[in-house]
Parts: C-alpha cells; structure tokens; sequence
C-alpha cells in the first residue's frame, strides 16, 4: 500500500465542477486503461493498494480529470480529497502509517492554491 508520488499536476480552473464518476471515465480512456489501472491511470489519485493495483477498488482519493487533453488537478477534488482526510463522507480507510503522507501530498497542491489544508487550520 503506498501514497502515489507526487506528479505537480497542473490546477484546472478553480471554478471548475468535480464530479468523480465522469472524472473516472475520461482518466480510464486517457491513460487507456479501460480494462485495468495502469501507472498513467494511477496519476490522477492520491493513493493506491499496491497489493491490488491491477483492480479499479484498489485506488483511492481521486484529485484529477482530463481537460483538453491534459490530467489536471481539479482543486474541488482536492478539497474533497482533504476533507475526507478529515473524516468527511466517513473518512477513508488506509493505513494509518501513510496518513501523514497523504496529507502531505494534499497539501503541496494546497500550496498551490494558495489555501490551508483544513487540518493545519
């Protein structure tokens, strides 16, 4: 199990809507993994099960979509992504020892945003 490495994403419009499910069908064709989580596909979350990356379920916190082409990171994804870290939605299950490295993560794209991640508010 392991917190994907930080890829500096490019921001997509702050004003954007985020809605995961279609998010999850353009990154799926983007990364050509129709059939099966790939490397590309695994770009757009934050973390992954490595003992189940060849399974869609084995991916979580999803902050990206396709936009013209390009994987971005939707700042509504991110602030959702943040707010189950805060137990929103009833949290996320992973492993305790990684928490901190998702929040990390989280939060180099909060910094890009110019926000707060809501657990250091």
């Amino acid at each position: 199990m392991t917190v994907t490495r930080f890829h500096d994403l490019s921001l997509a419009d702050r004003d954007r809507e985020w809605d995961a499910a279609e998010a999850e069908q353009r990154v799926r064709s983007w990364a050509k993994a129709e059939d099966a989580p790939n490397a590309k596909y695994r770009e757009a979350h934050v973390w992954y099960d490595s003992d189940n990356a060849d399974e869609f379920g084995g991916y979580k916190l999803p902050i990206a979509d396709v936009v013209n082409g390009t994987l971005k990171a939707v700042p509504r994804a991110i602030m959702a992504a943040g707010a189950v870290m805060q137990g929103a939605r009833g949290g996320v299950k992973i492993p305790k020892d990684e928490v901190d490295r998702v929040k990390a993560h989280l939060a180099k794209y909060y910094a890009k945003l110019g926000e707060t991640p809501p657990w250091e508010r």
